[in-house]
């Protein structure tokens, strides 16, 4: 008997709620016609990848910007509706967006 038999025995009237990562196959965030842009940059020495153009709710944004830094295991912040990531990574951030189905283009170098 595993630890869920366990605790339904424990709880019966428990309702198993699915969390965000199980429902992985379900669009949660605002897909736009617009094609957010992926742009490079350097400030004080330091190279950053910038995202902007997202024309959704700005909660969807800080949760898409927060995926992104954990895929890429880097970090970086939300400001003035963009995402600012630490480091050179459009390719690998261009291939994040597409395959949750956003358009993205490549301004710079």
């Amino acid at each position: 008997m595993d630890l869920k038999d366990q605790l339904k025995n424990l709880f019966p009237d428990h309702v198993e709620k699915k969390t965000v990562s199980e429902n992985s196959n379900e669009p949660n965030i605002w897909i736009q016609d617009d094609p957010m842009i992926c742009k490079y940059e350097k400030r004080k020495g330091k190279p950053i990848t910038i995202i902007e153009g997202y024309t959704g709710a700005q909660e969807d944004f800080k949760i898409l910007a927060k995926d992104i830094k954990t895929q890429l295991g880097v970090g970086g912040s939300f400001k003035n509706e963009m995402i600012i990531i630490q480091g050179d990574y459009r390719d690998k951030i261009m291939e994040i967006l597409k395959e949750k189905d956003f358009k993205v283009k490549r301004v710079g170098g």
